[in-house]
């Protein structure tokens, strides 16, 4: 195996061709409402729904989130707090104004974590209680 055979750039799942997508898939006890926030907050569109699953595409290309109805969800906590739902992944979207963006995330239903570790992101939680970051933009 050669350098290149091995480098970030040509990584691949060797099954997949050019126009396929990829995903993550989001658990959550209302997908279509979750879809929905999700929709306004970052103005992509819902491409497709039916019950107990709703996808969320991005208009760049070939990027889709997936929610998926979960029967007997737990919101994760956050801080997480041992002995309780752990979060298990979390969205990280840069922006250019911290107050903007969360006074947006919270007019289209997501709350403000308590806990706050760094000034220059800010904690947020769906309305299925997955937190989310909103990290400023520095440069």
């Amino acid at each position: 195996m050669t350098d290149s055979d091995t480098s970030v750039e040509g990584a691949r799942v060797r099954s997949r061709t050019k126009g396929m997508w990829w995903g993550t898939a989001i658990e959550a006890p209302d997908p279509g409402a979750l879809a929905r926030f999700y929709s306004e907050l970052l103005g992509w569109p819902i491409g497709h729904e039916e019950p107990g699953t709703a996808i969320l595409a991005a208009p760049e290309g070939s990027i889709y989130v997936v929610f998926q109805q979960a029967t007997g969800y737990q919101a994760p906590v956050w801080p997480p707090v041992d002995g309780q739902q752990r979060p298990m992944m979390h969205f990280d979207f840069q922006v250019g104004d911290l107050d903007s963006a969360v006074a947006d995330a919270v007019a289209l239903g997501a709350s403000i974590a308590t806990h706050q570790p760094q000034d220059n992101v800010r904690v947020l939680l769906d309305p299925a209680g997955h937190p989310f970051c909103f990290c400023r933009d520095d440069d």
